[in-house]
């Protein structure tokens, strides 16, 4: 409930907070909003990222289906490079590696994904966590998957 101490302080419904953001976003004052949440933190201590080699014609059906799978926090689409096929990328967090394979696994299905290449890659250790760009000059492209 991100939105619920803002609405306190301003003495207002959160549905008020909705609906003036629904507005800048429509006017362009507000093209992206983001937070960066220290997953480890609030006890999510496995983390997976599973990559996945799509055709072109199915990047972005696939990653809108991911994007709306519950348990999916993000997903994006990456430049292939030599060596490494992968071009969609779904980051799943949990409080245990059977969780998090138990919705990655669900979540492949929803999307269409059961029959194509990809792996799943759990994280080691902590990096120091940065907000994403919208614009940079990296090989990463932002695309249309928003999740609810």
């Amino acid at each position: 409930r991100p939105f619920d101490l803002w609405a306190e302080r301003l003495a207002c419904d959160v549905s008020q907070i909705h609906t003036t953001l629904a507005r800048w976003t429509e006017l362009g004052s507000l093209s992206r909003f983001g937070v960066v949440v220290r997953h480890h933190e609030v006890g999510f201590r496995a983390n997976a990222m599973t990559v996945f080699q799509v055709p072109q014609e199915m990047l972005e059906p696939c990653g809108d289906a991911l994007a709306h799978f519950p348990g999916v926090t993000l997903v994006y689409q990456r430049a292939t490079a030599e060596g490494w096929p992968f071009n969609l990328y779904c980051m799943v967090h949990g409080r245990d590696r059977a969780a998090v394979l138990h919705t990655v696994e669900h979540a492949i299905a929803h999307a269409g994904l059961s029959g194509l290449p990809r792996a799943t890659l759990f994280s080691l250790r902590r990096f120091k966590q940065t907000g994403g760009q919208r614009f940079s000059a990296s090989n990463t492209k932002l695309i249309a998957f928003a999740a609810d």
